[in-house]
């Protein structure tokens, strides 16, 4: 059985083999021509006004949070699209229960405020 799992045994091996070998030689053959320029973090051609370690706003991760359950939303309602008519009436009521718990997590968020910038 173990027999089995071999090939992809071997072809990690070989990606890590070849992810590890790029990174050597790119290393070792690579022009090293460090200057201030190059050595400083970007920021739209600015100078860095301000240390990159502080902190955010909760509103950037509640938003990036309802973002990501919002978008998960749309993962659950194209594989029902494909088979919306092997489903029939049981599959659509499901989808539109689905949908109207969204809705009102939806308008909840939307009436507690968490959308609105100031």
């Amino acid at each position: 059985m173990l027999a089995e799992y071999l090939p992809t045994l071997l072809f990690l091996l070989v990606a890590l083999g070849i992810g590890i070998a790029l990174i050597v030689i790119g290393n070792l053959l690579g022009p090293k021509t460090p200057t201030v320029e190059k050595l400083s973090p970007y920021e739209c051609g600015f100078l860095p006004f301000e240390d990159a370690r502080l902190k955010f706003d909760v509103r950037y991760y509640l938003l990036a949070i309802l973002f990501i359950v919002f978008d998960l939303e749309i993962a659950f309602v194209f594989p029902w699209a494909l088979v919306f008519r092997e489903l029939g009436v049981f599959g659509l009521i499901e989808m539109g229960v689905f949908l109207a718990l969204l809705f009102i997590g939806f308008i909840y968020v939307w009436k507690r405020g968490a959308l609105e910038w100031e």
